[in-house]
């Protein structure tokens, strides 16, 4: 893995899903909506001042999210923080860097 470049795509583990989860009302906020189906399928991360979390989350139907969540350091104490996203994505869509 390079140095700052995001990981190889795993699987979703549980650390991954409460993850998701912590940042799901951010996400229902933003979109205006709430997603009855939140399931993190697979992710990605980079190791920055932080970890930045990139996450494909299914939330029902044949519909996807690609969420970017940042994961400050643990001396800073601050809650995660959903950085941006990306809706109207498939199953088939590559999560990549946004």
């Amino acid at each position: 893995m390079l140095c700052g470049a995001p990981s190889a795509t795993r699987a979703a583990t549980s650390e991954t899903q409460q993850i998701a989860d912590e940042v799901k009302p951010q996400l229902e906020e933003k979109e205006g909506k709430t997603f009855d189906v939140f399931t993190a399928v697979e992710f990605k991360t980079q190791v920055v001042a932080g970890t930045n979390y990139f996450i494909k989350v299914h939330v029902g139907n044949d519909e996807f999210v690609h969420l970017r969540v940042f994961k400050s350091l643990p001396h800073e104490n601050k809650p995660l923080s959903l950085h941006s996203y990306q809706s109207s994505k498939t199953k088939h869509d590559e999560l990549t860097y946004f």
